[in-house]
């Protein structure tokens, strides 16, 4: 018998794949399964149980979906137990198939490339799948045959991942202090995101200012915003300043120039830069095609996507900013004068990073949630004293507009998770953009 620590889409997924394998399989998940999954799991006769039983440890082998924290009882008494315990991926990537597999990670912007990549190679006629962490279990694509497979992958699946990914191409969008609460370390987070690059067979893409933490093998393209980067690798990505220029193999060639995209934020044009030579590594032409292979991609939602224009104020929603680093690149790659919105659950990190961007970029600051108190003891530290608290968003976005004078950015990117006020950042996001609709409908 294989178990299945988890019910959420990877462990839906781990238990399906395993069923189709010819396993017998039990699901076990801590918390209330909700009723459309329990009918996944009998239609297929897939045993399921609400908390963790003693059932689990007459498994064979343990399979442990996405999300499942090291420190778990479950898998603790496990290891104790002697069990084998098979991380998502390693389970998963072996039945994957497609030759072209294309695995993302990074503290920010990972989700943006990964859906990017699959949107230029679905507008270049592939049949590219494209899932992961990004919301389809990687499970889904062992079923039918792939041009390419394009995957995002978190830190938490590649922290247990130690078989070889076999892709074609890996990439780190960049590296900055998250989950330090799960990993324990900031050095064992950037391990984890460093397995992608360890179990690749192909290509990696890093930003050359990564490179001493990664200190990456095999064939690396480094991208910078220098003509001449400081580490001598394989490629070079330069940002220039109207285009982006790919070095490769002596040859040096224009990528794209950055009126081809609408997306917002020099970070985005990295982003466009990564997912274009990604696709150029796995061979398809995009000269004189950029336009066309770009055309009609949106920003994911909650990730700087403009909300609305009232009196000549921007509003901008960027509440996927659930880290000190993605705020910091928000504030720093949207130009403008701004008033932020910040504030929520957090996860243990620094703020005077955080402060010392607000210092620089910020006119004002409002403050929401948990850790709203940490964060105006980290901007006093810094010396700004111009913020605002706030009960509710209804409440931090009336603050806002009073603030804001036209030409100036109102930035929802809070460098906190919504769990203290919303399930999920998406739906704090939808909160925001709804209060900006309803004055614009004014």
């Amino acid at each position: 018998m294989l178990a299945v620590i988890g019910a959420g889409v990877s462990g839906q997924g781990l238990a399906l794949l395993a069923h189709t394998l010819g396993e017998n399989v039990l699901v076990s998940e801590q918390k209330a399964i909700p009723e459309n999954v329990k009918a996944i799991f009998a239609q297929n006769n897939i045993a399921f149980e609400e908390g963790h039983s003693d059932k689990v440890f007459s498994a064979d082998e343990i399979l442990i979906s996405s999300g499942i924290p090291p420190q778990s009882e479950i898998l603790r008494e496990a290891e104790k137990r002697g069990l084998k315990l098979t991380g998502e991926l390693d389970y998963v990537l072996p039945h994957i198939r497609t030759k072209n597999l294309v695995c993302i990670t990074g503290s920010n912007g990972k989700s943006t490339v990964t859906s990017l990549i699959g949107h230029i190679l679905d507008k270049a006629g592939l049949k590219a799948g494209t899932g992961g962490n990004l919301g389809t279990a990687s499970a889904k694509f062992t079923q039918e045959d792939f041009d390419a497979v394009v995957l995002e992958l978190s830190s938490f699946q590649l922290a247990r991942a130690t078989q070889n990914l076999r892709s074609k191409v890996s990439i780190i969008t960049n590296l900055a202090p998250d989950h330090i609460d799960w990993h324990g370390s900031y050095e064992a987070y950037v391990a984890a995101k460093n397995n992608v690059l360890k179990l690749r067979d192909g290509w990696g893409i890093i930003q050359d200012r990564d490179f001493d933490a990664l200190n990456p093998a095999g064939k690396i393209i480094v991208l910078s915003w220098t003509e001449k980067p400081e580490h001598e690798t394989d490629g070079h990505i330069f940002m220039g300043k109207d285009e982006a220029i790919l070095t490769l193999n002596g040859e040096t060639f224009p990528l794209f120039r950055y009126t081809d995209t609408t997306l917002i934020g020099s970070h985005n044009l990295e982003n466009v830069a990564m997912s274009l030579c990604a696709v150029h590594l796995l061979g398809v032409e995009t000269a004189g095609r950029v336009r066309e292979l770009l055309d009609g991609f949106k920003p994911l939602p909650h990730r700087c996507e403009l909300a609305g224009i009232i009196d000549g104020v921007q509003y901008i929603d960027d509440s996927k900013g659930t880290n000190v680093a993605a705020t910091i690149t928000a504030m720093k790659c949207i130009h403008g004068r701004k008033v932020i919105i910040l504030g929520g659950q957090g996860k243990g990190e620094d703020y005077a990073p955080l402060a010392e961007a607000v210092k620089s970029e910020c006119d004002c600051a409002v403050l929401i949630g948990e850790e709203a108190g940490k964060i105006q003891s980290a901007l006093e530290h810094e010396g700004f004293t111009n913020f605002r608290r706030a009960a509710t968003m209804d409440e931090a976005v009336s603050l806002c507009r009073e603030l804001a004078r036209p030409g100036m950015v109102v930035l929802l990117s809070p460098a906190c998770t919504s769990w203290d006020m919303y399930p999920s950042y998406k739906a704090r996001g939808e909160h925001f953009c709804r209060i900006v609709s309803q004055w614009k409908s004014q």
